[in-house]
């Protein structure tokens, strides 16, 4: 599913117009990113829990030339399913 389809189901199942739908998940998707950023982690109970993981530096190889190099440090945000999530997609 995508975004359209994402916002066509929410404006159906909230009984709203497509647009205000469209508006509600811009600001999920905003205040989620917001989170992530300044490092807090999102817990949707049920659903799910978006979390920011750090990477450490390590070692990496170019695979054309394989010479060695520096991967920097970094961070990641991940996905962990919620229980109900995993019931709902394992039925």
């Amino acid at each position: 599913m995508r975004k359209p389809e994402l916002t066509a189901a929410i404006a159906e199942k909230a009984d709203i117009t497509k647009d205000k739908a469209g508006e509600v998940l811009n600001a999920l998707l905003d205040c989620i990113t917001d989170a992530a950023s300044k490092g807090d982690n999102v817990a949707l109970i049920g659903f799910g829990t978006f979390e920011v993981r750090s990477r450490a530096e390590r070692q990496g190889k170019n695979p054309q030339t394989g010479e060695s190099l520096t991967i920097p440090a970094s961070k990641n945000v991940a996905f962990k399913p919620g229980k109900a999530l995993k019931e709902a997609v394992n039925k």
